[in-house]
């Protein structure tokens, strides 16, 4: 959330830069004010309140050392009726919070002033595109020909046991998904990412923490019984360990590294675009996530979205990375920049890393702080990336990689698949 001090300070810059979202949170924004403005009256009367309650029982002390207990008596009355005032006072203030924590938790985080303000993806704009395409055999397959034709998924089994969107991985399909989340994890530990593995369901609290409640309530699975989530990305759950923390400056930057299944509902999805890996309701990744001081978290994106360039360069597919528009930003984004590898056979650009700067959105939703310096508390910078999705780096490894004879397998991964080609 934008924290509602910035917005009495910053109001007209904050309107002007949601404007680049393409909606007009205005009047949203005037209405939270407002309500803060009644918000501070309460206050100034619950304080002016407590005041002449704390000067009333001083004096009543006074009166009661001096032995004029009837003047102490009826003082004590006065105190009641105040008291009772201030019972009042309290839950108006707590009810008043409410509404502003609502109003707040309604409103996008502030694109950066580097993002421009496009409508939807088709306004993200290229920065960078890298690789060289394959050329393909004859008669080359889709992914999920390929998968079939070589027993690696088997897509009608997952809709058997479970429903469309739950596909099994068999035999070296099932050691190539490995070898892929073995790869990603040593190489997230080898530059400095502590590897964690969180629980898989989480509770309103972790949701609301990052930002996906009540933004993304419908697109999460929910174990209603217990109230808990099935997490959409390993984003949740890690970022909430540091929910209600207070670090030390000396403690940045914080890295960490999860791989597990992440589950969306995907809600509306159909079409060609959902064949085969493309769209998942369950899915594997490894995330990583870093907390860190607001003056180095952009310096800081930019190195995550260049280690996240080195997964795809070591796994030689063509690559392009797109900085987001304002219009098809995330919620809790200032700053994202997308990773998208070349799918041969599809001829199509799929989506398989998104890396995010929240500067302090998620931090303030978390109670997530710092000592500075001056032992004052400041709100941390967090930030995520997906190192990577597998789902559609699988699909693409398939198309571009294979041959005539079978699939080759990208030397980066030989030791960890145990073999070289997957053949017939």
């Amino acid at each position: 959330m934008i924290p509602i001090s910035l917005i009495r300070e910053n109001k007209a810059e904050i309107i002007d830069g949601l404007s680049k979202r393409h909606v007009d949170y205005s009047a949203q924004i005037e209405a939270i004010v407002r309500i803060d403005e009644d918000r501070k009256k309460v206050q100034k009367q619950l304080d002016d309140l407590l005041s002449e309650l704390n000067g009333l029982s001083k004096e009543i002390g006074d009166l009661y050392k001096s032995g004029n207990r009837e003047k102490a008596e009826g003082l004590k009355a006065q105190t009641t009726q105040l008291k009772e005032k201030s019972q009042a006072l309290k839950e108006s203030q707590k009810s008043l919070e409410e509404k502003i924590r609502t109003g707040l938790s309604q409103i996008p985080n502030v694109p950066h002033s580097t993002v421009h303000a496009g409508k939807g993806d088709e306004d993200n704009k290229i920065i960078l595109e890298e690789g060289a395409f394959p050329e393909l055999p004859k008669n080359a397959m889709p992914h999920w020909e390929l998968a079939t034709k070589y027993n690696l998924i088997d897509f009608d089994l997952g809709a058997k046991i479970t429903g469309a969107g739950f596909p099994v991985y068999i035999d070296k399909g099932a050691k190539l998904q490995r070898a892929l989340i073995s790869f990603f994890l040593d190489r997230a530990t080898e530059q400095g990412y502590t590897e964690v593995i969180p629980p898989l369901l989480v509770n309103e609290a972790s949701g609301f923490g990052t930002g996906q409640l009540p933004d993304k309530d419908g697109q999460m699975y929910h174990a209603q019984v217990d109230n808990l989530f099935l997490i959409p990305t390993a984003e949740v759950p890690v970022t909430n360990i540091f929910r209600d923390v207070i670090l030390k400056e000396s403690d940045f930057p914080v890295k960490r590294v999860a791989y597990t299944p992440c589950f969306r509902r995907e809600a509306g999805s159909y079409g060609k675009d959902v064949r085969g890996l493309n769209r998942l309701h369950q899915f594997d990744k490894v995330e990583i996530v870093q907390l860190q001081h607001p003056s180095k978290s952009y310096e800081t994106l930019d190195q995550m979205v260049e280690y996240v360039q080195s997964l795809l360069r070591d796994l030689g597919l063509p690559f392009r990375a797109l900085g987001l528009c304002g219009g098809d930003l995330g919620t809790a984004a200032a700053k994202t920049i997308d990773m998208e590898v070349y799918s041969a056979a599809q001829d199509k650009w799929l989506e398989v890393s998104s890396v995010s700067n929240f500067e302090s959105y998620q931090a303030n939703r978390l109670k997530l702080r710092f000592k500075n310096k001056d032992q004052k508390s400041e709100l941390a910078h967090t930030l995520n990336g997906s190192a990577l999705a597998l789902p559609r780096i699988y699909a693409a490894l398939l198309e571009n990689y294979q041959t005539e004879n079978g699939i080759d397998i990208p030397e980066v991964l030989q030791s960890y698949t145990g073999f070289k080609t997957i053949e017939l």
